[in-house]
């Protein structure tokens, strides 16, 4: 009977307590709701992707979250968000397949949102701006690519190459010129947009990487892992497998290289005609896209970035976080951070016999390996933190909240 009793008492406690909590939680101010228009998401794994999934959960605490996206399957991380799902179209770009053209759902998450967030100027980035305009939405975008140099390169039609890089840059400065705000990943991108007369206020906010997932780790074992030989230099990139990224000057650089055993790793999904073109790369492997690249960058000895357009490059950060000696084009913020013969090497960016030779070098000198690697990471420990990127994004969307979208 006193047991009975007792419980009783411990149920009527715990309601109690459940109701305290409610009404507590309903003293609470609601966040503000942030809508987040993208024309990446994952399981598309890009470098847009990867930066939504290490910023949306910081930014949680702080804000109500959707996430307006392409519906390209099921999303391996939970990231406790809304999501408002476009379908895409049959037809493939490249490596691309963009979201169909749906106002309405856009529209109607734009409707309810505190401000907008724009990754893209897809289908998806496109609409967003639209109605957060027209609803008088505080509109900020985040400046991922360089687009009018990113399209022409990815366009493999030498007619359209001519009409896609005019046609972008108009495109891109109207667009841009019609937010609120702009994010930029660096200083020089932010001076680069200024002289193509796109005038909106800008705020620089770097990007980060997370420095203990992306680690040196045990060699022998990821090449083991593999079934690299371990006597193998292993040239490796990590990223999409596109025009624009030049890889047909790194296979030719690699073919060049003198050595017992040699391997070209190409981690990433693209194009299926150059994924074709690579795979046929004596020594090539290439595996597709990976949901955790860790494992293989720490299977390379020497990293490449061939890119003819780059923004920061989250690719090379991870790679230089995992003391990996990068070889880069002269590209975007890259040509900031990294500091030629000191954490990492630059090579013109057509040049395969250049390329080659920088290889050649790393490929003869463990030492000078292991020296530009220690650095490489030194310098991702010194500059790139996501909590910090977070943090300056979240500063930028406070400042819009406190204003209504600008007129013109």
């Amino acid at each position: 009977m006193a047991d009975e009793k007792g419980a009783k008492e411990e149920a009527r406690s715990a309601k109690a307590e459940a109701g305290r909590a409610a009404k507590q939680e309903a003293k609470q101010p609601a966040k503000p709701r942030l809508v987040i228009a993208t024309d990446n998401f994952l399981p598309r794994w890009d470098g847009i992707a990867r930066f939504l999934a290490e910023i949306i959960p910081r930014l949680l605490e702080e804000y109500d979250i959707t996430v307006i996206s392409p519906d390209y399957g099921i999303t391996p991380l939970d990231m406790r968000v809304r999501r408002v799902l476009i379908p895409t179209r049959s037809k493939q770009y490249g490596d691309y397949t963009p979201a169909r053209w749906e106002p309405e759902p856009i529209r109607a998450a734009v409707a309810e949102a505190d401000i907008v967030f724009c990754q893209t100027i897809g289908p998806v980035g496109w609409l967003a701006q639209r109605y957060a305009r027209k609803l008088k939405k505080p509109l900020v975008a985040f400046i991922h690519n360089i687009e009018w140099e990113l399209v022409p390169k990815a366009v493999d039609v030498p007619f359209l190459k001519r009409l896609a890089y005019p046609l972008t840059k108009l495109v891109t400065r109207y667009l841009y010129n019609r937010c609120d705000l702009l994010v930029m990943p660096s200083e020089n991108i932010a001076e680069m947009f200024s002289w193509q007369r796109i005038r909106t206020p800008k705020r620089v906010v770097h990007l980060g990487v997370d420095p203990k997932r992306f680690v040196k780790g045990d060699k022998e074992a990821a090449k083991r892992q593999l079934k690299i030989p371990q006597a193998a230099v292993v040239v490796g990139f990590h990223s999409r497998l596109a025009h624009e990224k030049n890889l047909l000057t790194l296979s030719r650089a690699y073919l060049r290289l003198k050595a017992k055993e040699k391997r070209l790793l190409l981690v990433g999904d693209g194009v299926p005609e150059l994924k074709a073109k690579l795979k046929r790369v004596p020594g090539a492997i290439v595996p597709g896209p990976q949901e955790d690249v860790v494992p293989y960058l720490q299977a390379m000895d020497i990293y490449v970035m061939p890119s003819f357009t780059e923004t920061t490059s989250l690719a090379v950060l991870e790679a230089m976080s995992c003391e990996l000696p990068v070889v880069s084009s002269p590209v975007g913020f890259i040509q900031q951070y990294i500091k030629h013969g000191e954490n990492g090497f630059f090579f013109e960016t057509k040049n395969a016999y250049e390329l080659a030779g920088k290889l050649q070098q790393l490929a003869e000198d463990e030492q000078l390996r292991t020296k530009i690697g220690k650095a490489a990471r030194k310098t991702v420990l010194e500059q790139f933190s996501w909590d910090k990127a977070a943090e300056g994004i979240a500063e930028a969307l406070r400042e819009m909240e406190k204003r209504p979208g600008k007129k013109k």
